[in-house]
């Protein structure tokens, strides 16, 4: 029963970062950034087109949950869902990634939402 769980969960993880992944390949970044702790939070700031700033914020401990918040936001623009999508994005990413990796959302990070 262990080992059947153990395989499910690694499935569900694979299939998250599989979403992050073709989330940032979509957006013109290596997909593999997502793998990498620290610099796939640089990633999102730069695809949300955020200022380096918040990238530093984003380690202050209560601090970092709003920026969090705003970067998961404008990706979500920038892919052309609503806020709501990236609230869903901060809080339930392994359900909202996929959707946004494998769906049909485009990119579009010329455009100045903010």
């Amino acid at each position: 029963m262990v080992a059947v769980i153990g395989i499910v969960y690694f499935a569900i993880i694979i299939f998250c970062i599989a979403g992050v992944w073709k989330t940032l390949v979509k957006a013109g970044q290596p997909g593999w950034a997502c793998l990498i702790p620290f610099y796939n939070i640089y990633v999102m700031v730069e695809i949300a087109r955020r200022p380096i700033l918040y990238f530093v914020l984003c380690f202050i401990p209560v601090v970092n949950l709003v920026i969090i918040i705003l970067i998961s936001i404008d990706i979500a623009k920038r892919f052309g869902k609503s806020a709501g999508f990236g609230i869903g994005l901060t809080f339930l990413g392994f359900i909202f990634y996929p959707i946004l990796g494998f769906g049909d959302a485009t990119y579009d990070g010329n455009s100045n939402f903010n």
